[in-house]
């Protein structure tokens, strides 16, 4: 009877403890709502007059599928997460990682969470920085968990776009 109680406890335990380790991945699925706005490089620089855009943000497997559109822009992709203290932060995955990087570092880990071998005190997103990235890489966006919003900057031929949204 002790150790059908020590094997129950134990196993509370271990769902609790990987019940909270989740939770930031549960606070950025969903659909923010925001607008787009645009830095147009042909005139000067000038914000352009944001408009109405909307970001779905769906978990799959651990990395987030995100279709983003309003206006003109329909696009959907794929990222990588990385937690951050109360923010979670982006980066493409795989070959648009190369692509946009020039390069591929690290052991492999080019997603959120599988990250056996973490300094302490170290974070997701400063192992990813760490391990995959040289200095002067760009990131794009990512969610503030506090605000529970969430931002991203794409890269057009004329200029940038950023959605900004919450939930």
């Amino acid at each position: 009877m002790k150790i059908i109680m020590i094997s129950l406890i134990a196993a509370s335990l271990l769902f609790v403890g990987c019940e909270k380790s989740n939770d930031y991945e549960n606070n950025i699925d969903g659909t923010y709502v925001g607008t787009l706005s645009s830095i147009d490089v042909l005139k000067s620089l000038s914000t352009l007059s944001p408009i109405e855009a909307f970001a779905n943000v769906k978990l799959i497997g651990d990395q987030i599928e995100v279709h983003c559109y309003g206006g003109e822009l329909d696009t959907t992709f794929m990222l990588d997460f990385y937690q951050h203290n109360d923010s979670v932060f982006v980066c493409h995955t795989g070959e648009e990682f190369e692509n946009l990087y020039g390069h591929m570092k690290g052991d492999g880990h080019m997603s959120g969470g599988m990250m056996g071998d973490m300094y302490h005190g170290e974070t997701e997103w400063m192992h990813h920085l760490n391990d995959e990235h040289n200095e002067g890489d760009e990131h794009f966006g990512g969610f503030d968990l506090e605000h529970q919003s969430f931002s991203y900057s794409f890269t057009m031929e004329a200029g940038e776009v950023i959605f900004q949204g919450t939930k």
